[in-house]
């Protein structure tokens, strides 16, 4: 078997690992989508915001120290613990969805009726606010994320298991855990969302607020309770992106690639989510293995985007979507 089929095999499974650390960013655009119709632009801030905090909690760090310090002289920059992984994600747990009450109570809870244009554009608020307090909370510097997730390349096939490959190719050993933590999050949102009292009451708030505020439903609740199922999937989105590549800025641009996802998914299909991330994740890896080299390389930076400009041209709604039709 010739050394190119193998390396497309190992580029092919490794896009595909790369497509589920993208549907974890998209499966908080679908939740917030599906629950309230509204765009959140902060999405990948959050993923940031919480990886920071977790990082902040494990290694006991002060909040806001370097704003305590320059106030009153003091040099306090750690309180002297570290925390196991564990006890670490359920505090950020905690705080992502005190951030959600929060988002709820000063923000949504006055937006209530206004047009979808206003509610993006305070989710840009959102995010660049988000930014900043995170930065000032724990520091802008680029920090290791550390929950024990195993970590390193896999030989996943070599010839001594299989001799008549002759060859051998290699998985990176987080990809394999965040495939599998992806898949338990998927179908649990899944049962979530179509078997549940409250996944029922989120779809109507989603189809018309006023109507649902009219039935009984609280919208209060289920924009606080929605909020927090995406920011607990913004904390795994942090804590596998986090991992891989430290906890820093960039971090928190994954949700530009998530943006390609959603569209060729559908902005209100959580199996929409996992199958855009999926094609974008062993879409640009191949196109950049086969076609890459021929074009002078460089494709993965525009690859997802010029899939996702085709789709808005000719299936709008996405493979998955809603396809919305108004009477005039």
């Amino acid at each position: 078997m010739s050394d190119t089929f193998i390396f497309g095999m190992e580029v092919f499974l490794n896009g595909l690992m790369a497509g589920v650390l993208y549907a974890l960013v998209a499966l908080g655009f679908v939740l917030i989508y599906k629950a309230s119709g509204i765009f959140n632009y902060a999405q990948g801030v959050m993923a940031l915001f919480a990886a920071m905090t977790l990082v902040g909690i494990m290694e006991g760090r002060v909040p806001f120290a370097h704003l305590i310090n320059a106030l009153f002289g003091t040099q306090i920059h750690h309180f002297g613990w570290h925390l196991p992984a564990v006890f670490g994600i359920i505090f950020t747990v905690v705080a992502m969805a005190g951030f959600a009450w929060c988002v709820q109570k000063f923000i949504f809870r006055h937006l209530v009726g206004q047009e979808p244009i206003i509610l993006f554009m305070a989710t840009i608020g959102l995010a660049y606010f988000l930014e900043g307090f995170g930065d000032l909370m724990w520091g802008s510097d680029i920090k290791k994320l550390d929950v024990g997730l195993p970590q390193g390349i896999n030989l996943l096939i070599d010839e001594t298991t299989f001799g008549w490959f002759g060859y051998g190719f290699f998985i990176d050993n987080l990809d394999i855990v965040a495939t599998v933590i992806a898949a338990l999050l998927v179908i649990s949102l899944i049962i979530f969302a179509q078997y549940t009292k409250q996944g029922r009451a989120m779809r109507a708030v989603a189809d018309d607020h006023q109507a649902a505020l009219s039935v009984g439903i609280s919208l209060n609740f289920i924009w606080v309770m929605v909020w927090s199922l995406a920011g607990f999937v913004a904390l795994v989105a942090g804590i596998m992106w986090g991992t891989k590549s430290g906890v820093q800025f960039s971090l928190s641009l994954i949700a530009l690639k998530a943006l390609p996802v959603l569209m060729l998914g559908g902005f209100t299909s959580i199996p929409g989510a996992i199958v855009g991330g999926l094609i974008i994740g062993v879409g640009e890896k191949m196109f950049e293995f086969l076609v890459g080299p021929l074009v002078g390389g460089a494709t993965e930076n525009w690859f997802a985007y010029v899939l996702a400009l085709l789709f808005l041209v000719f299936r709008p709604q996405g493979l998955f979507g809603e396809k919305i039709i108004e009477r005039v």
